[in-house]
This record gives structure tokens, C-alpha cells and sequence, in this order.
């Protein structure tokens, strides 16, 4: 295979995820569609990771680089970024495409060997939940960092970039995540019965509201199959909580983090209520893969949600009872249910594109790099 790299082209590094491919989660979704497309538009890219080999793709094009950092909840993404923001500047490509504000305290140095960089700024970690007192103030002098140092930044959602403008002055680019094309599906997988059953897929975190979900669980009728998709990564109390009511009640199935996007679309494709408790954050991916995928979808009630959505969704506050309430109305309501999907297939064909959103990365980083 020929790995030799044409220093006619352009060349970009991509930093803050967990490598190329990975299937973790919305940095990686991204940075699998947005990869193959800069290849096809000449680029050259290296994709910083943390997979425990290297790797060379398309004919030595795309170079997966492994650095070392310390694989920690808290200490993971800035550590692994610290490192790889070194070895990009002793590499020096002509525009390096940063993932997370944690990352922001290493763009200097970037800078420094005159490297421009294009910033995901992600959601407002430092609201999150799972974060203790010291990973918040690390999150929120990350952001002042990237305010500061950041040459362009992405923002995936409007209300994000309000709050950046408004918090930090600094305006950036709106690009949201997209979704694929929703393949055929005409079973449900799992021998499930298409439109009888409720899906949660999300990582668990408390912001996510699994707790409140699995307490709604509780409260639905014993018949009616519910199926769980996500892990914490790190065990814990609210993966204890879910194995619970998984063993406790045999309508309810867990199936911890699922790789397989196949089996994901035909989850959310005849889906009877998806419930997207997401709280923080900006366009989550999920969500954009299920409007795509057809799912009639209850999601907590957030300015996020909402942008999303607009009147393809049905909102709910995080109360279990409100959860259960509405999740036995929609499944009982298939009129209600089928407006719902079209409206949010129809948004997502409009805003939610992958071809609109990796152009638009593209079209940035070549901006940087002419300049």
C-alpha cells in the first residue's frame, strides 16, 4: 500500500476523537462520513486516535495516528489531546479540525508553527451532570481558550452559537450533524412487533434522563416490550439500575452499546415511541439518525430538542409519570404517530443532510487554508 504523502495537497488534521473509523459517538459519527469526503475532494488527512494500533486508508490517503494520553472519564479527552496537538505541530499540516473545547488549551501551540484551526465547540459541557466541580472549570477555561485561540469555530446547533456570542463574543459556523438515508427495513429486528415497542438509545449520563426513563418503565404495562441501547462505558450505579429492571421485567431488553448501524436504523425504523431524553448539548446525532430512520420520537423538552424537532416531535417534561403518560398515548395513536414521522423526515431531508454538512466542513477548512 502507498503511504507516501503528496505534499501538493492539502492536508488536515482531525483531533479529539477516538480515531478513524470509530463507532463511539457524535465526533466519530461525523468524522466517518466527513473523512472519505475530503479524501474525494483531494485532501490529504491525518486522524488522530486512541486505538491501540495505526492504520493507513484509500491508498495511504488518511493516516490513523495513535498518541498516548490517560484513558480516564475525567482525563481522557485532554490529555489525548495534548499529545496529539503536539505531534500536529511538529507535523505541521496546513489545517488542523479540533473536537472539543477541552482541546482548547493545546491551540496554542498550533498556532505557534502557524497552523489555522477550525473548532467544534460540541455542547456546554461544563453543564453536564456527569462532571465533578473540577472537570466543569476545566470545560469552561477550555471554552475561554478556544474563544481566544480558535481561529473558526463550528457550532451545531443555533442555540449554541447564541450562547457563544452571547457568553464569550466570538460567532462561528452553523453546522449540524447529519443522518443517512434510511435503508429498507421491512422486519423489525429482534423479532419485535413493528410499532408496539419503546426504544431509548443514548449513552448513560445522568443529563440523558435514563433514570427517569427506567422509572417510567416501571410504570407501563408488563405487556409492552421496551428495548435499551447504551452502556456508561464505566459501569456504576445508573448500569445497575437498568440491569435491575432488565431482569426484573422480561419485556424489557438491554443490549448495552451496539456497534451495528444497521441494526440500529431498523430499531429506530419500527419504533413505537422513541423516547430522546437528551437535556444538554447542541443537534445530538441519535436524534438526527432517528428523524431520518422514521421513529415517532417523545423527546425531553429542551431549546435543543426543540430546534431539532420543530413539530415533528412530541415534548415531555422529565417526570416518569409524564414519560409513561405519553408514551402509552402515542402508542395508542397510530394517526398521531405517522404525521409525526413525516414531519420529521421531511426536516431532516432539509436541515439534516450528511452531504450538506461535510460539504460545509470541507468548504471551511479550505477557507483557513487559502487564506
Amino acid at each position: 500500500m502507498n503511504v507516501e504523502i503528496e505534499r501538493t495537497a492539502p492536508r488536515v488534521a482531525i483531533i479529539g476523537t477516538r480515531g478513524y473509523p470509530s463507532y463511539y459517538g457524535g465526533f466519530e459519527t461525523a468524522v466517518r462520513y466527513l473523512v472519505p469526503h475530503l479524501v474525494e475532494q483531494g485532501w490529504q488527512v491525518d486522524v488522530y486516535g486512541r486505538d491501540s494500533t495505526t492504520a493507513t486508508h484509500f491508498d495511504g490517503k488518511v493516516v490513523s495516528r495513535r498518541t498516548f494520553g490517560l484513558d480516564s472519564k475525567a482525563l481522557s479527552t485532554p490529555s489525548f489531546g495534548f499529545t496529539s496537538c503536539v505531534d500536529a505541530a511538529w507535523r505541521r499540516p496546513d489545517v488542523a479540525l479540533v473536537m472539543n473545547v477541552a482541546n482548547g488549551f493545546w491551540l496554542p501551540f498550533l498556532r505557534a508553527r502557524g497552523i489555522p484551526t477550525v473548532v467544534n465547540v460540541d455542547g456546554i459541557e461544563w453543564e453536564r451532570a456527569k462532571w465533578g466541580k473540577v472537570a466543569r472549570a476545566v470545560f469552561r477555561s477550555g471554552a475561554k481558550a478556544v474563544a481566544r485561540w480558535g481561529d473558526e469555530l463550528v457550532f451545531d446547533a443555533d442555540a449554541i452559537g447564541d450562547y457563544w456570542r452571547s457568553t464569550f463574543d466570538r460567532d462561528g459556523t452553523f453546522i449540524p450533524y447529519g443522518g443517512p438515508m434510511p435503508g429498507e427495513h421491512q422486519v423489525a429486528p429482534l423479532d419485535l412487533a413493528s410499532g408496539k415497542y419503546v426504544l431509548y438509545v443514548a449513552r448513560f449520563v445522568p443529563e440523558n434522563s435514563i433514570l427517569e426513563f427506567m422509572d417510567a418503565v416501571e410504570q407501563l404495562p408488563s405487556g409492552i416490550p421496551v428495548v435499551v441501547v447504551g452502556s456508561s462505558g464505566y459501569g456504576g450505579e445508573i448500569e445497575e439500575r437498568v440491569a435491575q429492571v432488565a431482569s426484573s421485567r422480561p419485556s424489557v431488553t438491554w443490549l448495552g452499546h451496539v456497534k451495528d448501524d444497521v441494526l440500529l436504523e431498523g430499531l429506530w425504523a419500527h419504533a413505537g415511541v422513541y423516547f430522546h431524553g437528551h437535556s444538554v448539548g447542541g443537534t445530538n446525532p441519535a436524534l438526527v439518525q432517528a428523524m431520518w430512520a422514521g421513529a415517532p420520537t417523545l423527546a425531553r423538552d429542551t431549546v435543543y430538542n426543540r430546534e431539532v424537532l420543530g413539530a415533528g416531535g412530541c415534548f415531555v417534561d422529565p417526570s416518569p409519570n409524564a414519560i409513561a403518560s405519553i408514551i402509552l398515548e402515542l402508542l395508542g395513536d397510530d394517526s398521531r404517530r405517522a404525521a409525526m414521522v413525516a414531519s420529521a423526515r421531511t426536516r431532516a431531508h432539509e436541515r439534516y443532510s450528511w452531504a450538506s454538512v461535510v460539504s460545509a466542513y470541507e468548504q471551511l477548512l479550505r477557507k483557513l487554508r487559502d487564506a
